[in-house]
C-alpha cells in the first residue's frame, strides 16, 4: 500500500473530481464479486470511485476498512457515500507529484 502526502492526495482528488463510481456497493454489501470488480478496477484506472449506498456511518466504516485491506489501496478521501481509491498498477498510468 502507498502512503500518499498531502500533496499526493490533492493532487488525487483534483482528477477523481469528475470521475463517476466504477463499482456500487448495494443491499449485498462487500462480497468477492464487489471486491474483484474493485479490483479489476484499480488495475485499469488506478484512481476509481466506489459508492456505498445506505449503510450507516459505522457499517460504512467498516466496509471502506475492508475494500482498503483487501485490495491493498490507499484510500484518497470519501465525502458522503463515495469513497475515492488509488492504487498504482504495474505500467503507472497517474503521476503523482513527489512527496
Amino acid at each position: 500500500m502507498t502512503t500518499l502526502s498531502t500533496k499526493q492526495k490533492q493532487f488525487l482528488k483534483g482528477l477523481a473530481h469528475h470521475l463517476n463510481p466504477v463499482v456500487m456497493l448495494g443491499n449485498n454489501g462487500l462480497t468477492e464479486g464487489v471486491l474483484a470488480e474493485i479490483d479489476n478496477a484499480l488495475d485499469y484506472h488506478e484512481l476509481i470511485k466506489i459508492k456505498i449506498a445506505g449503510a450507516e456511518r459505522e457499517t460504512k466504516q467498516l466496509i471502506i476498512n475492508a475494500i482498503v485491506r483487501e485490495t491493498k489501496a490507499s484510500k484518497v478521501q470519501t465525502i458522503g457515500h463515495i469513497l475515492v481509491l488509488y492504487r498504482p498498477s504495474e505500467e503507472a498510468k497517474i503521476q503523482l507529484p513527489r512527496k
